[in-house]
């Protein structure tokens, strides 16, 4: 428990939270631990119920398009973050999906005991809209780009998105520490695998990309920038 209040503390809006203060958070709080490539479904009535924290791993937050059945991928979150909007607010009628890229530990907040924390402590609110203002303004840059942009610009966004936000430093470059699957960097860019695949040939043609054993790592940073039309 106290390896959780230390991951605890460094998600953003939790942050400004006396040790005294967490430990009251936490008291109402479940833990669900799920294995990589296992899933959670959170439904309309959980959503307005508790905020999801990740503890520990990598989430895909994805959706289950009602007439097609595609995935559409809305994140994909690392050590304490928070899941969107969960505990705020609730869902109209789509499910919202978690798949655990590697082994995660979730945290769930009721609502009541994260507006009380609020309610005591003023940074704690402040932080949570920052947060949720940057998750908003992301969302609507992805959203203009699947509007604007061919599959080719969108990949190489997405992936200049992931070695700034997750990427580690190697003897060989920038690297993305995630193996994601073609299927999955499609559904984070709504597309489809074999335009993925196309797309993938295309940067590593240019020299911006490299892919070695699934794993991405950036070759040309300025050339990336400019294949996402930066």
């Amino acid at each position: 428990m106290m390896e959780i209040r230390r991951r605890l503390s460094w998600v953003e809006f939790l942050s400004p939270l006396s040790e005294e203060e967490l430990v009251a958070l936490l008291r109402g709080a479940s833990f669900v631990r799920l294995e990589e490539g296992q899933e959670m479904v959170v439904g309309p009535k959980e959503h307005a119920e508790c905020m999801l924290v990740l503890v520990a791993g990598q989430l895909q937050v994805y959706e289950v398009a009602l007439s097609s059945g595609h995935e559409l991928t809305l994140s994909v979150v690392g050590d304490g973050t928070a899941v969107g909007a969960t505990g705020l607010v609730p869902r109209w009628t789509r499910d919202l999906h978690l798949r655990a890229i590697e082994p995660s530990l979730v945290c769930g907040v009721g609502r009541e005991d994260l507006e009380a924390a609020m309610r005591a402590n003023a940074e704690v609110g402040i932080g949570l809209a920052r947060t949720l203002a940057k998750q908003l303004q992301l969302m609507e840059d992805r959203w203009a780009d699947m509007v604007e942009k061919a599959v080719s610009q969108r990949l190489a966004g997405l992936l200049y998105m992931l070695v700034e936000d997750v990427g580690v430093m190697t003897k060989e470059g920038p690297m993305i520490p995630t193996r994601y699957t073609h299927n999955q960097l499609a559904s984070m860019i709504g597309s489809q695998r074999e335009a993925v695949t196309r797309a993938v040939a295309e940067l590593q043609e240019g020299g911006a990309v490299e892919v070695k054993g699934r794993r991405v790592y950036v070759r040309d940073s300025d050339a990336l920038r400019r294949s996402a039309g930066e």
